[in-house]
């Protein structure tokens, strides 16, 4: 599809109008046909409001420039306008009059863009991907969470859930993040596995029976790959109309060693030599794939959904739109 006005909605802790449009006339693609308008996010608001402004103002394509907070709260408003219009989650398509969605990665983790191979480190290569990519319809996950009492439905175009990935989060310092980026997660990652206990769960797949489980992590993804390439889904496609699950349960060292083992060798490079098509399952491990679940904690536990931590939550509902976005 020719682009014809791109609606930018830019997170203004992470850059400058004027660097992003100084980067947007640096595209090849770029025209002075092309009608551009801006649309601020507020500290109060990552995404949604500016997405809408975006929509409302006749865009076509709506470029979420920011971090993995501001491109959730986008794809979020452009999933629920996909579902307002008849779409996927009714049972339509995503085909109809809603923007596509382009990502501009300006943050530490910028998870969705290394998933679909956006170019980081560069605005004018990720600007002209907005303007002159083909578009996809890729699926977004519903998480609905009980959190101290209140109710918060959130989507996520990457990851939700609780454990190590979780802590990762609430754990890093701000400042080695600021001047580190992702690696400041790694640095955090041995405090993340000293606050993630094991807790009893009650999980029910796809509408089926609740069944006991034992986890200290639980991660609900939409794409499979993390910082540094690391990938803890390796069956994960954003456009197959499923999502996929790991549960984590070691305890000890000899759990842990299990863990290690079936997630690098087994899952990573075992399957990377033999061709095996399905991620493998371990005492310590456990992979499944599904449209939906509901998870009951016995325990309250933060809980992330593509790096936003939402507080503690003790009761999560995960669905899945499938097509929910078109995205270049």
């Amino acid at each position: 599809m020719t682009t014809k006005h791109i609606g930018i909605v830019w997170n203004p802790s992470k850059t400058s109008r004027e660097d992003l449009e100084g980067a947007l006339v640096k595209a090849p693609s770029w025209s002075e046909g092309i009608t551009v308008s801006w649309h601020e996010t507020r500290e109060d608001d990552p995404g949604r409001a500016a997405a809408q402004e975006a929509l409302d103002a006749g865009a076509d394509v709506v470029a979420a420039a920011g971090g993995d907070g501001t491109v959730r709260a986008v794809a979020e408003h452009l999933a629920d306008a996909v579902a307002d219009e008849g779409g996927p989650e009714s049972g339509g398509s995503s085909d109809g009059p809603v923007a596509e969605l382009a990502v501009i990665p300006l943050g530490t983790g910028n998870l969705l863009a290394r998933n679909i191979d956006v170019p980081l480190n560069d605005l004018p290569g990720a600007f002209e991907r907005a303007l002159a990519g083909s578009a996809r319809a890729i699926d977004v996950g519903w998480a609905e969470a009980t959190l101290d009492g209140r109710v918060e439905r959130k989507a996520f175009a990457v990851m939700a859930g609780f454990g190590i990935d979780a802590h990762m989060i609430t754990e890093t310092d701000e400042d080695l993040k600021s001047k580190a980026g992702w690696l400041a997660y790694v640095e955090s990652l041995g405090r993340a596995v000293a606050a993630s206990e094991v807790i009893d769960l009650r999980v029910s797949f796809d509408g089926g029976d609740a069944e006991e489980e034992k986890a200290h992590t639980f991660i609900i993804g939409n794409c499979g790959t993390l910082q540094g390439g690391i990938t803890l889904l390796p069956d994960a496609d954003p456009a197959d109309g499923r999502l996929d699950l790991l549960v984590l349960n070691a305890d000890g060292i000899v759990g842990w060693m299990d863990t290690l083992r079936t997630m690098v060798w087994d899952n990573g490079l075992k399957r990377l030599l033999t061709g095996g098509d399905r991620a493998e399952s371990s005492d310590s491990t456990i992979h499944r794939r599904l449209t939906s679940l509901v998870v009951e904690l016995d325990e309250p536990r933060v809980f992330e959904v593509d790096g936003d931590d939402l507080g503690e939550a003790t009761r999560i509902e995960i669905t899945v739109q499938p097509g929910a976005v078109r995205i270049r």
